[in-house]
This record gives C-alpha cells, structure tokens and sequence, in this order.
C-alpha cells in the first residue's frame, strides 16, 4: 500500500546512485526498474518507491504525476547573458468565462 506523499515525492526524489544518479525515479527507465526486480530493490523507503515507479509505468499513467514534479527555474545562457523561459510545472487551468 502506499500514501498520497508517495506519488509526490516519486515525481520528486533523485536517484541517490547508479546508472541514473540523479534522475527523478519518474524519469528512470521501465527496463532499469525491472532489473531491480531480478536483482532486489534497494531496502527501505527507496526500493518501496521505486517498485510503486515500476507499477505506475507499466500501467502507463506516469503522465498523471507531472503536476507534481519540481518547477524549473531560467537558466542563465553565460555566453549570451540572456535567460531562457522553460515551462512550469503545472498550470492551473482558468474559466475564461469568468475573466471576461
């Protein structure tokens, strides 16, 4: 069973070595995950994560997890010192007819 935290921090967490150091487990690949499964996830409260990733791929709806990744901030462009826009992590939606 899992908690509603879990879904967050799985969009959220970095992967603390391997391969993917540093990847979101969101953004592990399905084949990295099932390789675990042969080998043994990690103990604790990483491996539970990882296995909850694994299900969430194989059913496809990882799209469903995006409002919750990290918000990504300008990156300064050094040479050009200009910023580049990146997307927000989730925008929330309007009713046009009430801004009218």
């Amino acid at each position: 069973m899992f908690e509603k935290d879990d879904l967050v921090k799985i969009a959220r967490w970095n992967m603390p070595f391997g391969k993917y150091q540093g990847h979101l487990l969101l953004d592990l690949p399905e084949a990295y995950l099932l390789w675990f499964v042969d080998r043994g996830f990690p103990q604790g409260e990483l491996g539970r994560l990882m296995q909850l990733c694994l299900e969430i791929k194989i059913n496809g709806v990882e799209g469903l997890l995006d409002p919750f990744r990290p918000a990504t901030e300008p990156k300064i462009n050094t040479k050009s010192k200009t910023y580049s826009k990146t997307k927000a992590a989730y925008v929330f939606p309007t009713n046009r007819e009430a801004d009218d």
